[in-house]
């Protein structure tokens, strides 16, 4: 029989040896500090996506909130506008009745003065025709 060399087995207990010390003190620490960054990716990603879940909420919301103040406005608006349409009609129709009534009271004036004009025409043609018909006839007419 062979006799073994004792040297290999020295050297597989030596390398099996330094197997489990790389493994205990940098093997281990190094892939627990992988695992640590894992989580910690993972953790980000999940708060990255809360976030823009929360910021999509958000701009929902304020999106909703500027379209009902812009409905408001305009509501408003419209109230104002009529308003105003309202206020406008009542001041043509106030203006209109003036307007009516003036040219009503001219009319009557004018009726005035035409009856009046009439009246003193009248007055001035009698004699004027008397004191014509005393020049053509040289006397006085009865």
């Amino acid at each position: 029989m062979l006799n073994p060399d004792w040297s290999v087995v020295w050297i597989v207990i030596l390398v099996l040896a330094l197997a489990a010390v790389l493994d205990r003190l940098i093997l281990r620490p190094v892939l627990d500090v992988i695992k640590q960054r894992e989580d910690a990716v993972t953790s980000a990603r999940r708060l990255a996506e809360q976030a823009a879940t929360e910021a999509r909420q958000a701009s929902e919301a304020f999106d909703r909130q500027t379209q009902d103040a812009r409905a408001e406005v305009y509501r408003q608006m419209d109230e104002m506008r009529g308003a105003a349409l309202d206020e406008r009609t009542a001041l043509l129709e106030a203006t209109r009745a003036e307007a009516d009534r003036a040219v009503a009271d001219a009319r009557a004036e004018l009726a005035r003065d035409v009856d009046k004009a009439r009246a003193a025409l009248d007055a001035d043609a009698a004699s004027l025709a008397d004191e014509a018909a005393n020049r053509i006839l040289g006397r006085h007419a009865s």
